[in-house]
């Protein structure tokens, strides 16, 4: 770990944790350039993911044949976790090519430029989770305690999500064509993860062991099983504490080796 110690990578990271307020001020930018002159503005996603939601639960709900009180709730928050960890790692893919003037003129973090990314995501994220009391008024659920262990799996899951859209910014800057395998790698995650099916309908063996290795089915159930009101098994905390830990020292390492290639990349 001496790499660590001083390195342009950490260097880097920390320029842009103390310089937090450009982050949030170009993310914020971003929303509004993306919705100019629309009244409704990000609610549009959120009336979006409300139709999609009760479609689904619906037809999935009857599909799988699962009670629609406990399926509901669960995947409303599948869906707006998945949507917050798709939308964030597609645009970060291109955060550092997108980002291309800023890289050249100013002197500005590369961390700013992925960290940007992950606000603007915030931000809908957080319109989108005003859908979840509706759900559970309309379910007849309420919030528990366990509710407030989301906040602490909420932020493990940014911090795991920050290095590995500052390593695919990296790669992708590189390889322009890795985008778009990145995204194809998303859809058949999406099919493997439990967004629109329960864990529970597994049975055999082998599905378990597969869902167990699969580190977004930790970070989402982090986030997702204290707001239906159940405690995270250990696995999730301690694979996603690792996942935090090995990735942040990978990203600063990779950072601190390629930073000021960046520029001839974009």
């Amino acid at each position: 770990m001496n790499f660590l110690k001083s390195s342009p990578g950490l260097d880097d990271l920390i320029s842009a944790i103390r310089n937090f307020h450009i982050i949030r001020v170009m993310g914020s930018q971003d929303i509004r350039m993306r919705y100019k002159r629309s009244k409704m503005g990000p609610f549009w996603i959120t009336i979006s993911m409300a139709v999609m939601i009760t479609t689904m639960g619906l037809v999935f709900g009857n599909l799988f044949k699962t009670d629609v009180k406990e399926f509901l709730p669960f995947l409303t928050l599948g869906l707006i976790i998945w949507n917050f960890l798709l939308s964030s790692i597609t645009e970060g893919c291109d955060a550092l090519i997108s980002s291309e003037g800023i890289i050249k003129q100013l002197p500005v973090p590369l961390h700013v430029h992925v960290l940007r990314v992950i606000w603007k995501n915030l931000i809908i994220f957080l319109h989108n989770i005003v859908i979840l009391p509706l759900v559970l008024l309309a379910v007849g659920k309420g919030l528990a305690w366990e509710a407030l262990l989301a906040v602490p799996g909420f932020l493990l899951l940014i911090v795991n999500l920050s290095w590995v859209l500052m390593v695919l910014s990296l790669v992708c800057a590189r390889y322009r064509d890795m985008t778009q395998i990145v995204l194809s790698i998303m859809q058949v995650i999406f099919y493997l993860t439990p967004v629109i099916w329960m864990p529970k309908l597994l049975t055999h063996r082998t599905g378990e062991a597969l869902l167990n290795f699969n580190p977004l089915y930790h970070l989402i159930e982090l986030v997702r099983a204290p707001l239906l009101g159940t405690i995270p098994a250990p696995a999730s905390y301690y694979t996603a504490i690792i996942m935090a830990v090995l990735g942040v020292c990978f990203s600063t390492y990779m950072t601190s080796k390629y930073k000021y290639r960046v520029p001839y990349w974009v």
